[in-house]
């Protein structure tokens, strides 16, 4: 609207520049809405249109009043305001905390798990699985252990991880087992840790013997052994193999030797790079050797850390145990898993 333009005499359609002038000789206040009254907040656009200073519904005073109260009972309640000169902070008139909430859920909870564990603490980790019962409560609790302990390395579920040398830590849910699979080989594993150890060949082997070598391992993974026997163009690498110290970790039939943790090189597992060049880096490197560039594969001792008790140990042997990839065991028989508990209810 242009500053001429003032089609009424009672201020409507006037500009803000109108608007105070007359108002002004008028006696009467300027940020006066000539249309109705009400005062406004004297911001005003496009010449004519301004904000009123009307009051908000009762409904919305209604709601922030109530709001107003409701933050103080709550403040006043709960824990709210830290005390930096005493190091404390107000507890609220409640007394609530989440610690004390937690506590009483975790006593519920303890009170149900009570009995399992009391029976299984003086249980061997073969007695354990011959309990159904006991199993199926290890299964369930051991959950919680294996992601909390285990599963940053091993993945979850035990699939196992990997980076670009191959295998980061060894899948678990399989049938291959470097130390054995046995429940209480398992329980040896997780309570004592393993350090596997290969030595590095770089210097009582020539550049052709570890090429030579790696190629006649590849070939018998690729092919299997009695191909890999068989196949003149590894011919050079099977005699480095019986020749050297290979037989005496890996076996004179390749398969390993689970009481030393030496690798099959038979079957299509790898515990590192399973290519040419990774084979190769393995034998003249070694694992765990001191070398810069050797492998490294160890596994920590839970006893050691002190991270773990005993039954904590056992109940994720169990658990890892059950993922399908145990291997065929003489646990305890069920006689001697009652006698078990029976001498442990006493």
């Amino acid at each position: 609207m242009s500053e001429d333009q003032n089609p009424s005499r009672d201020g409507k359609g006037q500009t803000r520049a109108q608007h105070i002038h007359r108002a002004e000789s008028g006696n009467r206040n300027p940020y006066q809405n000539p249309d109705g009254g009400v005062t406004t907040t004297g911001h005003v656009w496009d010449d004519d249109l301004a904000d009123f200073n009307n009051q908000p519904p009762r409904w919305w005073m209604l709601g922030l009043t109530a709001s107003l109260i409701w933050v103080v009972v709550y403040w006043l309640f709960y824990p709210s305001v830290p005390v930096p000169s005493s190091n404390t902070y107000f507890k609220g008139l409640g007394g609530w905390s989440a610690i004390k909430e937690m506590e009483a859920e975790k006593s519920e909870v303890d009170a149900v798990r009570g009995k399992y564990e009391a029976k299984l603490k003086d249980l061997t980790p073969a007695a354990i699985l011959a309990d159904n019962d006991l199993t199926e409560y290890v299964k369930r609790s051991g959950k919680v252990l294996f992601g909390d302990n285990c599963a940053a390395c091993h993945g979850t579920n035990g699939v196992g991880t990997r980076d670009k040398e191959g295998l980061f830590a060894p899948v678990l849910n399989d049938d291959d087992w470097l130390y054995g699979g046995k429940i209480d080989d398992i329980y040896t594993t997780i309570s004592g840790g393993r350090q596997g150890m290969m030595v590095a060949h770089k210097d009582s082997l020539s550049a052709q013997q570890i090429d030579d070598a790696a190629k006649y391992v590849k070939a018998m993974s690729d092919e299997g052994k009695n191909k890999a026997d068989a196949d003149s163009a590894v011919t050079a690498g099977k005699k480095v193999f019986m020749e050297s110290d290979c037989t005496a970790c890996h076996g004179a039939d390749a398969k390993g030797m689970q009481a030393m943790g030496s690798a099959n090189l038979t079957d299509k597992i790898w515990r590192f790079d399973g290519s040419l060049e990774g084979i190769k880096q393995t034998i003249a490197y070694g694992v765990n050797s001191g070398d810069p560039k050797t492998r490294v594969a160890i596994m920590p001792s839970f006893t050691e850390a002190g991270k773990l008790s005993d039954a904590d140990i056992k109940k994720l042997a169990v658990y890892v145990y059950k993922f399908g990839g145990g291997q065929a065991d003489a646990p305890a028989a069920p006689a001697q898993a009652a006698a078990a508990s029976a001498v442990t209810a006493k």
